[in-house]
């Protein structure tokens, strides 16, 4: 029994565990993204709003352009039905209160529910995401090494001068090129993630290998441009590090080249690697909308892009929202990340 002033009852009392910093730090940051997403959920589902219209005014114009037949009473009668003649604020707190409830709504556009298209979508664009994110590290870590290391000689003036003719090329350019080349030199058509008979089929075995065969352009495409920039960062980073004083201490030691090289600067030379893991998703689905549309992907970032011009309001919301989470916790898992691997960062 815990010993107290005698007729006072001790409660229990909540109390961090100053043992465990990172822990703390975690549940403090965890509990400040609850007000941040309800505020980004609010500015999303504004701002959406804001261009003149809405779905039905698309959906009316479309179908006029098309010979159709619209009439007002048409148009009042699908806003009622959707919800959209309510104020801006009650359609805002129906949609937050779905959300939370885990439904997102409903897609006018596609007449779907969004949680069911947020399946489909996302899910690929993480395995394209993951995928892109390993190559890149895979060629950018070893030649900005390389490049830091050498500098001035002659593979680090070819791989700076590849590094620059990648960052200027546009990746829809690349994808071009590529698809032409697969279709002229193997025959192969390399267009979407999967092959019309796998398209709409359950997950087996077969399908997870005809989508390895169809993610290698656009993996190569992306993970070459990420990495372009990557190979830069590294490189200055690392040599700014070669010449702090810890380095020629550890050298004066009598410590070999590459336990010195691996163990010290190159440790601390990573943070800027790290520190992207925060954007990585939402880069990569507003930044490959072109590249996505070209190779015909079914990820993320077309359908992102038609809710928006068609102001599916539900799904377009729903999208941002998600990506935003994948944001917050994505910056969270980097400073983490950080705090192990730079021994000067401390989560106080």
């Amino acid at each position: 029994m815990p010993q107290g002033t005698p007729g006072r009852t001790l409660l229990p009392r909540f109390s961090y565990d100053e043992s465990c910093p990172v822990l703390n730090y975690i549940f403090k940051r965890l509990l400040s993204a609850i007000p941040f997403m309800f505020l980004v959920s609010l500015t999303v589902f504004v701002l959406i709003q804001l261009p003149p219209g809405d779905f039905v005014t698309s959906w009316a114009a479309q179908a006029a352009a098309a010979g159709e037949e619209v009439t007002p009473a048409m148009m009042e009668e699908m806003r009622r039905r959707f919800g959209l003649d309510q104020p801006l604020i009650v359609q805002y707190f129906a949609w937050i209160g779905g959300v939370v409830q885990g439904n997102f709504g409903y897609s006018f556009e596609w007449n779907a529910p969004v949680a069911t298209l947020l399946g489909e979508r996302m899910g690929l664009t993480l395995v394209v995401t993951v995928s892109t994110l390993i190559l890149s590290w895979c060629i950018a870590l070893p030649v900005g090494i390389y490049s830091a290391v050498r500098r001035y000689s002659l593979l680090d003036y070819s791989f700076t001068f590849i590094a620059f003719v990648s960052l200027a090329v546009p990746g829809f350019l690349i994808a071009l090129i590529l698809m032409y080349m697969s279709v002229k030199l193997f025959n192969a058509d390399v267009t979407g993630l999967f092959s019309p008979e796998y398209a709409n089929a359950p997950w087996s075995w077969g399908r997870v290998k005809d989508l390895m065969a169809h993610m290698w352009i656009p993996v190569i495409i992306l993970g070459t441009e990420a990495s372009a920039s990557l190979i830069r960062i590294m490189r200055a980073n690392l040599i700014d590090q070669l010449h702090m004083p810890y380095v020629v201490t550890a050298r004066a030691k009598g410590l070999t080249e590459t336990k010195l090289l691996l163990k010290y600067p190159v440790r601390i030379a990573l943070n800027p690697f790290v520190s992207t893991l925060g954007w990585t998703v939402p880069r990569l689905v507003s930044g490959a909308v072109i590249v996505s549309i070209v190779l015909n992907m079914p990820i993320a970032g077309p359908m992102l892009m038609q809710s928006l011009l068609s102001q599916d309001i539900y799904l377009s919301g729903a999208f941002l929202l998600l990506l935003c989470l994948m944001t917050v916790i994505g910056t969270l898992l980097s400073d983490i990340l950080l705090v192990v691997l730079d021994p000067r960062i401390r989560v106080q």
